[in-house]
């Protein structure tokens, strides 16, 4: 599906975004150019002295998915987008709703215009466990997100357009999470921890971007994509990283979850599992279920619940420090 197209990705220099367009680049030989949107000069800067696979079809574009006429500009002759951009740190978002909700909602709305004006084909917003059941600001824009972009098939007429949703944990060693946190800490002597039975999900930057070309490749239009990842203890991440070091429980902050849910019981009535993932499907889309069944989709029990503390799988200290010597510093050692 990817020859002779274009994918713009917006939020392009983030964590997810970088590997994103490295992986298309390096597998896609035949693609015709990957365009990075994002409004971080200096990022975008660093980013373009990098060594990349297929230089000659990476572009860069300087612009806010706030700015509606300047995503206009960018979609020209786009055939694919996938949006990453957020503002998605939690206290940030708390302590400056309306600027998460410029850029999470309105900015979310813009492109999801942009994308029926431009001819765009597909479209995959990438969303989080914070959305399900939200507690917090930024899950709580995240989910207005993800209606809207689900929403935005009701209204795309006759266009060849289909948009749909990717829903998982937190990504291991991305900016902000707990791995790089733990290990920049450690030598202080302490390690905080919120609560004693905090858990979370886990997913690569590898299979997060998996996730979205599964989607790409398979949606309809209106799936919410949700993978099948293992739990985490967040104190099993803190002896992992630094078995020797004191752990100190400082109490759960504001806007934050004991456990993160993926499928909340609620969804459940609509969920799907398709293999290699699970799909939550808008309720009463009888068109779209019977599609995925004829698929081979088999629906999820009733009141099914898939939450990071009722995991069937879950990483071992031995497990996370594999993961962290793959995926962030092939030199870690515990300390």
């Amino acid at each position: 599906m990817f020859s002779g197209k274009s994918i713009l990705v917006t939020g392009g220099t983030g964590s997810f975004g970088r590997r994103f367009v490295r992986t298309v680049l390096a597998s896609q030989p035949q693609i015709e150019r990957v365009i990075v949107f994002s409004r971080d000069e200096l990022k975008q800067f660093e980013m373009q002295n990098e060594a990349w696979p297929q230089p000659e079809k990476l572009r860069f574009f300087l612009g806010d998915v706030r700015d509606h006429t300047r995503l206009q500009r960018a979609l020209e002759d786009v055939d694919i987008v996938v949006h990453a951009a957020a503002l998605k740190q939690v206290p940030a978002a708390e302590y400056n709703p309306f600027e998460a909700i410029k850029t999470n909602v309105l900015g979310a709305q813009n492109v999801i215009e942009a994308c029926l004006d431009r001819g765009v084909e597909h479209v995959v917003a990438l969303s989080t466990d914070k959305a399900a059941a939200p507690v917090n600001l930024y899950g709580a824009t995240k989910l207005c997100s993800d209606k809207l972009f689900i929403a935005a098939n009701n209204f795309k007429g006759k266009r060849n357009l289909r948009f749909s949703v990717v829903r998982y944990g937190n990504v291991l060693g991305s900016r902000g999470s707990v791995v790089p946190f733990f290990l920049n800490r450690r030598a202080s002597g302490t390690l905080p921890i919120t609560h004693p039975e905090m858990t979370r999900f886990n997913i690569t930057l590898d299979e997060g971007v998996a996730l979205v070309l599964q989607a790409l490749s398979t949606h309809l239009g209106g799936e919410t994509f949700i993978p099948k990842i293992p739990s985490y203890r967040v104190v099993d991440v803190a002896t992992a990283i630094a078995p020797s070091v004191r752990q100190d429980i400082v109490g759960i902050r504001p806007g934050e979850k004991l456990h993160e849910d993926l499928i909340t019981p609620a969804d459940a009535e609509s969920a799907y599992d398709v293999g290699p993932s699970y799909v939550v499907l808008p309720p009463g889309d009888a068109r779209l279920a019977a599609a995925l069944v004829d698929r081979g989709a088999v629906p999820c029990r009733k009141a099914f619940h898939y939450s990071s503390g009722n995991n069937d799988r879950w990483l071992s200290v031995e497990d996370i420090r594999s993961l962290i010597r793959g995926h962030v510093d092939p030199n870690f050692a515990p300390l």
